[in-house]
């Protein structure tokens, strides 16, 4: 047996545009990802997340499957167009009682609530009004739609994560767009990025000023980033690799940790780069009461050809803006892929781990996703027996069990990606991540082996 540190954190997570569907009910309003989606050629069979799973109008059915399971702990996150419509201004109150709905249900299953503030779905009317997230007034619109949150919510919910994935939002969606808003830019990233950093900052400093203390709670950010080993033992290929990742988690992670982006991405972006200004810089400093981190796989980096440009337009590539960062990435062929294309390395997710608990200084972690995508999984009766989604989160797991045995990590807890199948954002329902499986025309839910295996984990707390 392969035991876990008492209290480790069980979950199991999901996102609001993913899961909830009534895009147009009781008072909603759209999100960049509405917009999106109903945009011709920018989604699987132009599919949208209109319906998906219709979580909207099944939360106790939802709440029973996790109560079924035995799960510890639920991730999701809030639509802020269902509680804002306009994304500011008027309260939408049937918005607010959903997600109080959901809530008392999961405290009276015994399942944690843990709520991302923002996984990817702006107001619309943000977008349109006032340019999302390059205008750096949406850093206080953050903060005012943070605050609504812990007022109505807070008494009850004791984990916050600001953003999800504020890479995805920046270079998927502003850099090759791939990802609503569907931008395009070399610019538009580093703004976007740094205003969603600074809006994580606002909405820690309002929470530690003004809610944390009576409501006692903790709050953090999750980021998102691929491993990078290096392809040869050569004093480049190991600098490349080391820049790989500095470009893709440090872009985001060293502000908050170190004070500033890292030197190779102010050396190498310069002007486009933005400025810490002192008052900023004081807020995002120490700004996580833990490292959230979703991580899925990694490649192989390189040091690329003397004058040989380095682009991709894929978003399962390079980890920062490739002209930038300027590093070359392969695969080794022998390595398992899953549905995603993604490999399959569980050593990488401990090299992952001992590499932030060195750079960042210890900090606690959460990997707050981590889970693969299977072939032939539409057909229930394949989805059920799982035995390759059991086998890889095992193995995972093993991976993270030598992270704090052996290497002394921190880690307090593994969420799984994810509950239940569901819209998989561009590649909309052709790619499957759930321990249950959903039939999409009659929303059924029906367990697979994985989700009464990793039963088992949390029960026992181990393997």
């Amino acid at each position: 047996m392969k035991f876990f540190p008492a209290n480790f954190t069980w979950g199991a997570a999901t996102a609001s545009y993913q899961i909830e569907g009534a895009w147009r009910n009781d008072g909603r309003g759209p999100s960049i990802w509405d917009a999106f989606t109903h945009l011709p050629g920018k989604t699987h069979q132009h599919q949208t997340g209109d319906v998906t799973c219709d979580h909207y109008h099944r939360v106790d059915e939802d709440v029973a499957l996790m109560k079924a399971m035995g799960l510890k702990a639920y991730r999701f996150s809030l639509s802020w167009s269902r509680l804002l419509p306009l994304g500011r201004g008027e309260i939408n109150e049937a918005g607010v009682a959903f997600y109080n709905r959901l809530i008392d249900a999961l405290l009276a299953n015994g399942i944690t609530p843990w709520i991302t503030l923002y996984h990817w779905d702006l107001p619309l009317a943000l977008q349109l009004e006032t340019d999302g997230l390059i205008n750096p007034e949406i850093a206080d619109h953050f903060a005012r739609y943070a605050e609504l949150c812990f007022e109505r919510f807070g008494d009850r919910v004791k984990n916050w994560i600001t953003l999800n994935e504020p890479w995805c939002s920046a270079v998927l969606g502003h850099g090759i767009g791939y990802f609503a808003p569907g931008r395009v830019s070399q610019t538009e990233p580093y703004l976007a990025a740094h205003n969603l950093l600074r809006a994580h900052a606002k909405i820690v400093d309002l929470y530690r000023r003004k809610f944390q203390p009576a409501q006692k709670g903790v709050i953090g950010i999750t980021n998102n980033c691929d491993w990078r080993e290096p392809q040869t033992d050569s004093a480049a290929d190991r600098a490349a690799a080391e820049r790989g990742l500095e470009f893709f988690l440090g872009w985001f992670a060293d502000p908050i940790y170190r004070g500033n982006y890292p030197d190779c991405m102010r050396s190498a972006v310069g002007d486009r780069l933005p400025q810490w200004s002192d008052a900023d810089r004081a807020l995002v400093r120490d700004s996580s009461d833990f490292f959230g981190l979703n991580f899925y796989g990694g490649m192989l980096a390189s040091e690329p050809p003397a004058g040989e440009a380095v682009t991709t337009t894929v978003p399962t590539g390079n980890g920062g803006m490739a002209a930038d960062q300027r590093v070359a990435l392969a695969d080794d062929p022998t390595w398992e892929k899953t549905d995603m294309g993604w490999n399959v390395v569980p050593d990488f997710c401990r090299k992952m781990l001992g590499w932030i608990d060195r750079r960042y200084g210890h900090p606690p972690i959460y990997i707050t996703e981590n889970g693969c995508a299977l072939p032939g999984e539409e057909d229930v009766t394949v989805a059920v027996n799982d035995t390759r989604r059991v086998g890889f989160i095992n193995r995972y797991l093993s991976a993270c069990h030598a992270a704090i045995n052996d290497d002394g990590v921190d880690l307090r807890g593994y969420f799984v990606w994810s509950l239940m199948d569901n819209f998989e954002w561009a590649l909309g329902y052709s790619k499957r991540f759930g321990l249950h499986h959903v039939d999409f025309a009659t929303k059924k839910r029906t367990p697979k082996s994985s989700a009464h295996w990793y039963a088992g984990v949390m029960a026992r707390n181990g393997l």
